[in-house]
């Protein structure tokens, strides 16, 4: 029986009436994306026309998800939160965790012994809660979700920025931090601003070597990173049909990269037959006796234009196969021009590694389009010029390929099978090179490419594409190669050209796996005890963030004035900090290491006010907390974007830092903030960020007073006794400044929690 069962019966029986009754309160017809938030109302939110990009509304998500590293912060505030169950379904999904480095069994292994501590952790909190627990090895977070969880019509929040993945099922699916995963599991609302809505219309067909991959990268490069902030984009059209839900998954996934709430695929016969074949025809059933309330209204599919606030057109017939990059995921590039791309631009030619697999290209139509380009190396007698890796997405995806023989063409090729892990698409990767500063290029089919995210140094130069031409570009070992038209030289000396990649949208007999990984809560959690060391290096349980003050914030220190790009990576590394997830002290020794200091364009390496001298960000900012001076971190544009990881907002706030002041926000990493204690805050006049200097005392006026869209005053007092008094901008409704006020919204929910103790 799928997991769930009775709460997805339970939803589909509410929504035709709920959709019905906000069709009547909006007087017009709906699109997909709006009968879902609309069906998903907090019982306490009255019913209206909210205003897309305006109106702040309460939502109850149907479950949550958490992968293991954001999972440990998450559920370390859970427990503080007093509640002996999850209010909601949930799931942690342990596959952040695991390097890649010697391949799947062996790196299994080592991930086992190492991260024993924190499995440990996960498992009894999962145990005495009541939440599912995915061992190691069971495979990505999205995939996994994708085959089991996600269902048409549903919402679902989840700590990762990639949640959206399970929009391939026509679920409402976001990212979110960790708070707001504690608050949903403890019961509480969820909130977010009714987002604007971006139509895509898809016409024609995908063919040959172009791939759902394409469509994705096509958009980035139009939308650009920050085009989707504050929206859901809704795939629509008779293209949209037509492609897989996988396919239609691995285009909602990299939509976090052009900074969109979600993407969200209509319900249709790819979804239903998808659903079959992983076991849920039950819900399938269900879905297809709805069919009509999963769907834009007609109206909606007949003038478009009416009912988004943006609409974009593709053909697919038209479209090329792309790859994009470097360092950006919206540096799009047709196959027809990236060789001249990658020439002008003097990038490294030679290709060192191609890697296939990640929560965005990991299915079985993935392997099995990219196997198709295997097989021909060896029937043509080719051989990979570069290293290449391979990492299924689940363990039931990687059990299905290999019984269907497709395992093994990678083998023939020269290809190794990673474990069923992100590895390195979130850095999680023991790379063999020979000097790590030289520049290099590497290409994937994951989603993200900014510098050193995968292999964490700076010359490397990261592209992405899809499986089938990553798989083309190993063969190739040259960047200037397009396999749509080049030939290769084989091993017997003759020219040979490879042919369109084909593949099957699912297994011919069907899934299978013999231990999918999944463990169920214990039946008596009060048998269930869940211990942190004190001593431990990687866990560390949390103590409440202070109360605001409750005056004007004064005599802040500059901690650093950041230049340029500053995602959550930046802000907050992965790869070998991964350990260090579940303890905040530790984990805040890499705040904002990566970010380039306007005043100097170097890394970590900030002025410490007090001393005069340069060092470290962590260091200098502990150096002000110990001295009980606050500090102010000033940014760029779409400051935070990329993860959903809110280690990135809770490391400044652990050392002291007050504000973060930018040009403006990427979405997740605003309400991290927010839901921390911390002030996010936006240039009122993006040109007053010149006027912030490295000496400068800051004063931050008007708090006393702090109210929705009443900007707030930035005194600058500059270190030859002048001063500038510019103004910053706020988002905070009533609700996020008494988090403000708290401390931290956590410290309201444990005060409500414990009311009932104190009374």
């Amino acid at each position: 029986m799928p997991f769930d069962i009775e709460m997805i019966r339970r939803v589909y029986e509410e929504l035709p009436g709920k959709i019905e009754a906000a069709r009547k309160e909006v007087g017009r017809p709906l699109t997909l994306a709006e009968k879902i938030l609309y069906a998903h109302l907090h019982t306490d939110m009255p019913l209206r026309n909210f205003v897309r990009g305006t109106d702040y509304v309460d939502f109850a998500p149907d479950r949550v998800a958490m992968q293991d590293a954001t999972a440990q912060m998450a559920l370390l505030q859970f427990m503080q939160a007093g509640r002996p169950q999850v209010a909601v379904p949930s799931t942690v999904h342990c596959d952040h965790l695991i390097q890649a480095k010697s391949g799947a069994a062996e790196d299994l292994i080592t991930a086992m012994n190492t991260n024993k501590e924190v499995y440990d952790f996960l498992a009894s909190v999962c145990n005495k809660y009541g939440l599912g627990f995915w061992k190691p090895g069971a495979g990505i977070i999205h995939q996994v979700v994708l085959e089991n969880y996600a269902f048409p019509g549903g919402m679902m929040i989840g700590t990762d920025s990639h949640t959206p993945n399970a929009g391939g099922l026509g679920m409402i699916a976001i990212g979110v931090g960790g708070a707001d995963a504690s608050d949903v599991m403890a019961g509480l609302a969820w909130e977010l601003k009714w987002p604007k809505l971006i139509g895509i219309k898809l016409t024609g067909k995908l063919s040959g070597w172009t791939a759902p991959k394409d469509i994705i990268l096509k958009v980035a490069g139009i939308l650009t990173v920050k085009g989707g902030t504050g929206a859901i984009v809704e795939y629509f059209g008779e293209g949209a049909d037509a492609i897989s839900a996988t396919g239609k998954a691995t285009i909602c996934n990299m939509g976090a990269e052009i900074g969109a709430t979600t993407s969200i695929f209509a319900y249709d016969e790819k979804m239903s037959n998808y659903l079959k074949v992983t076991d849920r025809a039950e819900i399938a059933e269900m879905a297809d006796r709805i069919t009509d309330h999963l769907r834009p209204d007609p109206e909606v599919y007949a003038a478009p234009k009416k009912y988004y606030d943006e609409l974009i057109e593709i053909n697919l017939s038209e479209l090329e196969p792309h790859v994009n990059g470097p360092y950006t995921p919206d540096l799009a590039w047709p196959i027809s021009r990236f060789a001249e791309a990658v020439k002008s631009n003097n990038w490294p030619e030679k290709l060192e590694v191609a890697l296939i697999g990640s929560c965005t290209n990991s299915s079985y139509e993935d392997i099995s389009r990219s196997v198709s380009i295997a097989r021909q190396a060896v029937e043509k007698n080719l051989k990979t010029k570069s290293e290449f890796t391979i990492s299924p997405g689940s363990e039931q995806v990687r059990y299905t390929v290999e019984r269907d023989g497709l395992l093994q063409a990678y083998d023939a090729m020269g290809g190794v099978v990673m474990a069923n892990a992100c590895g390195p698409c979130i850095g999680q990767w023991a790379r063999h090179i020979d000097d790590p500063t030289r520049k290099n290029s590497i290409i994937t089919s994951f989603n993200r490419n900014f510098a050193k995210r995968n292999d964490s140094f700076p010359g490397t130069h990261a592209f992405v594409a899809s499986p089938e031409i990553v798989t083309a570009f190993a063969l190739a070992g040259d960047l200037t190669f397009n396999p749509l038209t080049d030939t290769l030289l084989n091993e017997d000396g003759k020219q040979v050209k490879l042919d369109e990649p084909t593949g099957y949208e699912l297994p011919p007999k069907g899934f299978a796996v013999e231990d999918a990984g999944y463990q169920a809560p214990a039946e008596d959690p009060s048998k269930v005890e869940v211990l942190v060391s004190p001593d431990s290096q990687r866990l560390q349980l949390l103590a409440p963030f202070a109360a605001w003050e409750g005056t004007d914030i004064k005599g802040l220190r500059l901690l650093i004035k950041v230049r340029g790009k500053c995602t959550t990576d930046h802000i907050s590394m992965a790869g070998p900090w991964l350990k260090f997830r579940g303890h905040l002290d530790n984990i805040s020794n890499n705040m904002l290491i990566g970010a380039l200091n306007y005043f100097n364009d170097s890394v970590d390496k900030v002025k410490n006010q007090l001393t005069g001298e340069y060092g470290p960000v962590p260091a200098t900012a502990r150096a002000y907390k110990a001295a009980g001076i606050g500090s102010i971190v000033v940014g760029d544009e779409n400051y935070g974007e990329g993860s959903s990881r809110e280690h990135a907002a809770m490391e400044p706030r652990f050392l002291g830092v007050r504000a973060i002041l930018v040009k403006s926000f990427a979405r997740i990493h605003e309400t991290n903030l927010k839901k921390q204690g911390m002030l996010a805050l936006t240039f009122v006049h993006k040109e007053d960020y010149d006027k912030i200097l490295e000496d400068d005392v800051i004063d931050i006026e008007g708090l006393t007073h702090f109210e929705p869209g009443t900007p707030l005053a930035i005194v600058l007092h500059h270190s030859d006794g002048t001063s500038d008094c510019i103004s910053a901008n706020h988002t905070y409704n009533d609700q996020q400044i008494e988090w403000f006020k708290a401390g931290a919204a956590l410290n309201i929910i444990r005060k409500k929690a414990l009311a009932p103790e104190l009374s």
